[in-house]
Formats: C-alpha cells, sequence, structure tokens
C-alpha cells in the first residue's frame, strides 16, 4: 500500500522508522518531514500540514492507500473529515473524535456522565469563580487550560496562591475557560490502545519525565525522556484501566454517533483506588512513540491499516520481549528561549552501537550538515534485555554524539530503576 506520514517530529521519525520495515509498503512520502525521515521516505515539500485540501489533492493524485497522521493539531483541525470525504483512509480520528484530546472540558464532561474515574472538577469562566472554588478546595490542586498545549497547559499547584496565579495566565492568555481539578495522589503512566469504533486493543505502556531538568526539577517540557514497558502498569492495573476506563469510553462515543479510530493514549494516575484518566491524546505520543516502536514486533503498515478499516478485530499486535528506553537531547535553554542552527555529529556512531537508534526530532540539513532546529532535537533510544541494559546503552550512545548546544537528563528511568541506575 502507499502510505503518507504526515509529520516532522521525533514520533514521526520512529513511526516512519517502523512503517519503512513492513513488508506491505508500496511508495512511503513523509509531510513535511525531516532529515531523519528522508532516510525512509521520499519527502513532500511545500505543502503545509494546515493546508487540507492541497494535501487531499495530492493523496489523490498520488494514489496513497494510507494517511497516518502524526501530531494532533491536523487531528483536531479535521484533517480526517476531509480525507474521509474524499475516499482516502486515515489513521487517526475524526474532528469530533479528537475533542478527547483538543478540549479537557469535553473529556472531563464524558467521564462523568459515564462512571470513568477521574479527578473531581470544576469547571469556571472567570477568575473570580475559579479562586473562589480553589479557596473552598485547598491545595494541593491542578489548573488545566482547555485546549490543545503541547504537553505544556497544567500546573500542579502547591499553595492556593499559586493555584489562583495560574488561572490569572490562562485568562491573561486568552483562555476562555479553566479546569481546576482535585490532586490525586499516584505514580502517573500511560497506556496505549488501538480503537476502531467499540473495539479496543491494548498497544503497551510507558513512563516519560516532564520536567526539564535532573531529580524532577525545572519547568514542564514536552517530555525529556520515556521508558516502555512501565513496569508499575502490572497486568492486573492495565487489563482495570482498559475495562474501566477505554472501553467504556470507546462506547460512549460510538453511542454519541461520533465513534474514535486510531491511537488512545491514556494518561494514568495509579491510586490507592486504582487508575484514574488524567487525560487523553488522539495520537501516539512524543517521547512516548519512540519507545514503543522498537518494541513492535509487528506489521506497523497492515495494523494501523486495519484500525482505520475498522478490522483490528483481526489484528492482534506483537512485541519483542526487550524494554526501551529514549534519552531526549535538546537546545540549552529548552522550553524557554533557545538557539537554533547549531551542527551536530557523532550520530553515525552513537547509532553503530548494538540496540541503538537515534531518532531526530528538531533538526534540518545546513550547507550539508544536520544542524539543530528546535527545542527538542533527538531522541536518543536503546533497547535492551532489560531496562537497565537499555539505560546503559542509551547514555553511552549519548557519549558519542557531539553537540555542545545540546543538553539531557541524566536520570531517566529513575522511577523504575532507582537515581543510581
Amino acid at each position: 500500500m502507499n502510505i503518507l506520514l504526515l509529520g516532522s517530529g521525533g514520533r514521526e521519525h520512529a513511526l516512519a522508522w517502523k512503517l519503512a520495515q513492513s513488508p506491505t509498503i508500496g511508495q512511503f512520502y513523509a509531510l513535511p518531514g525531516n532529515p531523519g525521515i528522508a532516510e525512509y521516505a521520499d519527502v513532500v515539500e511545500g505543502i503545509p500540514l494546515s493546508a487540507h485540501d492541497t494535501i487531499v489533492k495530492w493523496c489523490q493524485e498520488h494514489t496513497i492507500d494510507l494517511v497516518v497522521v502524526g501530531p494532533e493539531a491536523p487531528l483536531v483541525a479535521g484533517l480526517v473529515d476531509r480525507l474521509a470525504a474524499a475516499g482516502i483512509l486515515a489513521f487517526g480520528p475524526t474532528a469530533a473524535a479528537a475533542r478527547l484530546e483538543g478540549s479537557k472540558l469535553f473529556t472531563k464532561e464524558l467521564c462523568k456522565a459515564n462512571g470513568i474515574p477521574t479527578a473531581g472538577f470544576g469547571r469556571f469562566t472567570s477568575t473570580a469563580e475559579a479562586a473562589a472554588y480553589i479557596r473552598s478546595q485547598g491545595a494541593p490542586i491542578v489548573v488545566k487550560a482547555d485546549g490543545l498545549m503541547a504537553g505544556k497547559g497544567v500546573v500542579v499547584a502547591l499553595t492556593v496562591e499559586e493555584a489562583v496565579d495560574a488561572v490569572e495566565q490562562v485568562f491573561a492568555g486568552g483562555g476562555t475557560e479553566v479546569l481546576i481539578e482535585e490532586f490525586m495522589e499516584g505514580e502517573e503512566a500511560s497506556l496505549f490502545a488501538l480503537v476502531d469504533g467499540e473495539t479496543v486493543v491494548l498497544f503497551g505502556s510507558a513512563q516519560d519525565h516532564k520536567r526539564a531538568y535532573d531529580g524532577d526539577l525545572g519547568p514542564n517540557t514536552g517530555g525529556m525522556g520515556a521508558y516502555s514497558p512501565a513496569p508499575v502498569l502490572t497486568e492486573e492495573l492495565e487489563r482495570r484501566a482498559l475495562e474501566e476506563i477505554l472501553v467504556p469510553t470507546a462506547r460512549a462515543m460510538a453511542k454519541a454517533g461520533t465513534p474514535y479510530r486510531g491511537v488512545l493514549y491514556a494518561g494514568l494516575m495509579l491510586t490507592a483506588a486504582g487508575p484514574k484518566l488524567v487525560e487523553y491524546n488522539c495520537r501516539f505520543g512524543d517521547p512516548e512513540c519512540q519507545v514503543l516502536m522498537p518494541r513492535f514486533a509487528g506489521d506497523l503498515a497492515e495494523v494501523l491499516h486495519a484500525t482505520a478499516a475498522g478490522r483490528l478485530a483481526e489484528v492482534t499486535p506483537a512485541w519483542a520481549p526487550v524494554s526501551a528506553m529514549t534519552v531526549v537531547y535538546a537546545s540549552r535553554g529548552y522550553p524557554g528561549p533557545h538557539q537554533i542552527g547549531s551542527p551536530i555529529g557523532g550520530i553515525g556512531e552513537a547509532s553503530a552501537l548494538e540496540g541503538v537508534t537515534v531518532f531526530q526530532a528538531g533538526t534540518r540539513m545546513k550547507g550539508g550538515h544536520l544542524v539543530s532546529n528546535g527545542g527538542r532535537v533527538l531522541n536518543v533510544t536503546a533497547t535492551g534485555a532489560t531496562l537497565a541494559e537499555a539505560r546503559e546503552r542509551a547514555y553511552a550512545a549519548i557519549a558519542r554524539i557531539d553537540w555542545p548546544d545540546g543538553f539531557f537528563r541524566s536520570d531517566i528511568g529513575w522511577r523504575a530503576l532507582g537515581k543510581a541506575g
């Protein structure tokens, strides 16, 4: 089958790397791609992801059998709807189904209506109302902006004052509604599932690290590293999450006439009472995808096609008996102001190590050399028989990369392995 992959980050590089291994793939294109993706797919230039009609026309001209949408913005904006109207199959939810990520408020109301375990909450359209609720509840408490925030629209406030300030920031930034949630005690983990309406098939687990610096310090980021599987998500907890959270969500969406098709990424808090939903994402996580793909042992193109075509019941995902870890190599200053355009060397040497793959997230070619082109630039990924071996390989690979303008956390995996490894 001819496939078009949309996106340009590390998640899409990981998808391209795995899709290129599929025996069922024919012509393989990526839009807009990056230098790493270009090693596996023909890069389509000059078409922005927001140009839905142009993308549809291009797919028709190139006889595309499946479009794989990597990032969330085109999904929320309705690209899958536009492709479907033209008879083009796409892996990813419609705009109505993508509200599970596009609107935290929509998801909270869905959980409330269907008895899906999640944090208690209130929704407010003014600072005064929100502040009064916060003072009545006390701290710690969680403040969330509605809409797409690239993984950074959440403040876990340890004091009432911090929470009220976070609310003020949301409204000052143009937000019209804010979500205030109870603080949930427990360990957070990510569980992935493929969904094609009411059929739900689990597709791996992971844990990531949101804070910029070692010891979970510093500002929130889009993710500084991840590992898979998540040891804390036992088979029993996965079963409960499937039965109590994922399946009821899929059924509720189908009953509402907005069936979900694609990957559904559940951020879970593992509380004393069991797993509770923190939030949903409607696409593979970044950098979680980078640790799922090296562990997946099946034909990704066939699995994604089966999901998009409503044939998920025919599929049983296969996994290699390995653990995987990815360490994000980011530009100094990220997630704040940072420079781009600095040369990067040593990726070939790093990738030569056993079990290592370096996925490119924010790179471009300049004068024949690879340079940085973003905040999160490289995802140095390794597999191993154990998580400890995967971590050892990942950091050994980082030591071979020559990029003085980058930084990385040295403690990825500490929840599972301890800070000292």
